[in-house]
């Protein structure tokens, strides 16, 4: 291994061999650095005969080692390997690992002798060299020192040096200062949404106040303060800052705006999704993030079992999923899991013998085998123009995001009873309200029965962390919860505790609660008739519905959550 560092070729005999100077191009870089004693590399790059790449091909040549490209290098367990230090001392970056072989990429191989005994008592591995262009370590280095940086900055640290940019400042605001590398601005916004997406955040809020500006977490469906209130005086930079990352007019702050962006994190894409909405304090931002691979994780690949649902209920979606053709509707407020249930049902009926296209407003997660669509107002793909299109597509199944307008409800209740099974989402408080929102968009109740075979609501209600600790509910708190008080008298509750793995919140995690309602024809007959609640209710419940109060309820009972919990997420029923 350490005799190639010696055996070496002339630099201009493998230019000419590889085809990459002339006989006369090395004749005079040869004249050039006898007289000026600099370094052959740096003679081509100034006569600009050859680039950093190409000094690098050469160089490996030279000592009979394997070139290679930097921008190959995207593996943060293999960077992790080596301290940022020592890769900074000895000009080099982990290229590959290979069983107990780790190759690193230098642009020198002459350093390698003074590195690898080094690294080979530090790992306990065998060390072999590639060669990569100098710039390129070198600028990877730097990203690298810079990452650094900003995930080692402590919320006081990074107040003070705001408060001294401005400070010293009195510059008017610009697109370029407020992108460049070194503003405190940029460090403060980056290190927010990376410690947001550690903490498995679904939301980032930058709230414009009397206070100075206030950063939110929602995690699990609560909010919850990230840092101090910041002094007033960011809050135009760091709505600024979001802007340029989103391509928004940071000039207009009187009207709202909306926009996104997508970032690379830990090896993954993750994109985000920015409301701004003008305040009387400032303009206030919400960041929605939308990690696809967490979920995907989380979810173990989208699979119906996974939602945590009693066996009876993921039984009976299991059997409407399956259903020729209809209408598979969920409802539930924003952020209630309607899409993640939707993508689940979808994986489970991808046999790869059926077409399935989906149109979504984004597409928040990518399903293999299925053929997504987004939404694109601004260039005039609505979801009626899409669902048209798709129509024409020749799909088995069909997904619209979301319901909004009566074109759309019109065909996709017309595709329902065509041959199509559609599942499709629209925001109401309970099973039986969706009704409404359709003959509200004129919608004829018969034409919407005929074509529903079920209608899911859906809640997520937080689960409590393994820190959960034992307590006992009053009287008056079991019977106002709705709960027999003679038979739970003397159960076990528990409450939230609060410990490292929970961030101190009590509860890790959520899981969903539905109502399903299923339409048969005694069921249709009802809500054409507009039977009164009470009749639908009690029909429904006989057809074995269980309501949103009593699945909370169930999970309080099993110990999964809290009854406060259950008070936040449904309806105490009287």
């Amino acid at each position: 291994m350490f005799d190639n560092v010696y055996k070496k070729r002339r630099f201009g005999e493998l230019a000419i061999e590889l085809k990459l100077l002339s006989k006369d191009q090395v004749d005079f870089i040869t004249s050039k650095k006898n007289i000026t004693k600099q370094r052959i590399g740096h003679i081509c790059i100034e006569e600009g005969l050859l680039d950093d790449e190409e000094i690098a091909q050469i160089i490996a040549a030279q000592y009979s080692h394997r070139y290679v490209k930097i921008e190959n290098i995207n593996n943060s367990d293999l960077l992790s390997l080596v301290s940022l230090e020592t890769m900074t001392k000895y000009q080099f970056l982990p290229y590959e690992r290979i069983g107990n072989q780790l190759i690193v990429a230098m642009a020198d191989p002459m350093n390698f002798l003074k590195l690898v005994d080094t690294l080979e008592m530090q790992l306990g591995m065998d060390i072999s060299i590639a060669v990569a262009s100098e710039k390129k370590i070198k600028d990877f280095l730097k990203k690298l020192e810079t990452s650094q940086n900003v995930l080692d900055t402590v919320s006081d640290d990074m107040r003070l040096s705001l408060v001294k940019e401005i400070e010293k400042g009195g510059e008017g605001l610009s697109v370029e200062k407020v992108t460049a590398e070194e503003s405190p601005i940029v460090k403060l916004v980056d290190s927010t949404i990376l410690d947001a997406i550690n903490k498995r955040a679904s939301d980032i809020h930058f709230e414009a106040s009397d206070q100075g500006v206030i950063i939110k977490y929602r995690i699990d469906g609560m909010l919850y303060r990230a840092t101090e209130p910041l002094d007033a005086v960011y809050q135009s930079s760091i709505v600024s800052r979001i802007k340029v990352m989103s391509e928004l007019d940071i000039s207009e702050k009187r009207i709202p705006q909306d926009g996104r962006f997508k970032l690379k994190v830990s090896d993954r894409f993750i994109d985000f999704r920015i409301s701004i909405l003008p305040t009387i304090f400032g303009e206030d931002v919400v960041i929605r993030i939308l990690d696809r691979n967490s979920l995907v994780s989380d979810m173990g690949n989208f699979h119906l079992d996974n939602l945590g649902l009693p066996q009876r209920e993921t039984g009976r979606i299991k059997r409407l999923i399956n259903a020729p053709y209809g209408m598979f509707l969920m409802t539930g407020p924003t952020g209630s899991g309607k899409t993640t249930t939707l993508y689940m049902a979808l994986s489970a009926v991808n046999s790869g013998d059926v077409k399935i296209i989906t149109i979504e407003d984004p597409v928040e997660y990518q399903l293999k085998g299925i053929t997504q669509i987004p939404v694109n107002e601004k260039k005039g793909l609505t979801f009626a123009k899409g669902l048209r299109s798709i129509l024409r597509h020749d799909p088995d199944k069909i997904l619209v995001g979301e319901i909004r307008d009566a074109e759309t409800a019109q065909i996709a209740l017309q595709s329902a009873l065509t041959g199509h099974l559609v599942f499709t989402t629209v925001h109401a408080n309970s099973s039986f309200e969706v009704i409404n929102r359709f003959i509200n968009m004129g919608i004829k109740p018969y034409n919407l029965m005929a074509a529903l075979n079920c209608i899911v609501a859906q809640r997520l209600i937080r689960t409590l962390c393994h820190c959960k600790k034992e307590t006992t509910l009053l009287k008056e708190e079991i019977i106002e919860s709705g709960l027999d008080y003679s038979r739970y008298k003397d159960h076990l509750f528990y409450e939230a505790r609060g410990c490292e793995d929970c961030k101190g919140t009590g509860f890790k995690g959520r899981k969903a609660i539905i109502e399903l309602v299923e339409l048969d024809d005694e069921m249709r007959e009802l809500f054409v008739n507009k039977a009164s609640f009470s009749v639908v209710k009690k029909k429904a419940a006989e057809s074995g519905t269980t309501f949103l109060r009593k699945a909370a309820l169930r999970e309080v009972i099993k110990g999964e959550t809290t009854l406060r919990e259950a008070n936040r997420v449904t309806f105490i029923e009287t």
